[in-house]
């Protein structure tokens, strides 16, 4: 598993051996409020959620979920990852942090250094992004990263309608 490293982070394809990491970001205030309750609750389903919905994808495309390791400490700080969801056309650049590292540009940071690896080294055409209408902090990265509003979509078995953006290279 190849690792993406930028001036301050490293982006680590997520393992079981973050099981840890992963339940407290799925659990944080802003993940529940924007991206919703996964609900899990220990670090056996931490583990699981890992091995059902993030290594298939690895293994079928190359790519997934990749943990944010800052380079200072070794601290792990969230996730930036490409998504292959259902109800969507494209490969989807997702985003989370953990409260005490957001606004920090970590989020711009390593989001700009997957893009560039979405781009060059995974071939990607387009990369599609979805938010929350009421996430303006996700939107405002989504646009400074380069990606333009595109539609409103509903994905499958869910109610809220969320904005879709994309970017080409």
């Amino acid at each position: 598993m190849s690792s993406i490293a930028t001036e301050r982070l490293v982006l680590k394809p997520t393992t079981v051996e973050d099981a840890a990491f992963i339940l407290e970001l799925l659990n944080s205030p802003k993940w529940l409020e924007f991206i919703g309750d996964r609900n899990v609750k220990s670090i056996a389903e931490a583990e699981a959620y890992i091995k059902e919905r993030m290594l298939p994808q690895f293994e079928r495309l190359g790519f997934t979920n990749n943990v944010v390791i800052r380079k200072a400490d070794g601290k792990k700080i969230g996730a930036c990852g490409l998504y292959d969801r259902d109800g969507l056309e494209g490969i989807d650049i997702g985003f989370a942090f953990l409260p005490g590292f957001e606004g920090q540009g970590y989020g711009y940071e390593s989001a700009s250094a997957l893009l560039q690896t979405a781009f060059k080294d995974y071939k990607l055409n387009r990369v599609i992004a979805i938010t929350s209408k009421h996430n303006m902090p996700s939107q405002n990265l989504l646009i400074k990263l380069g990606l333009n509003f595109e539609s409103m979509i509903t994905l499958p078995y869910e109610n809220e309608e969320l904005m879709l953006f994309s970017i080409e290279n």
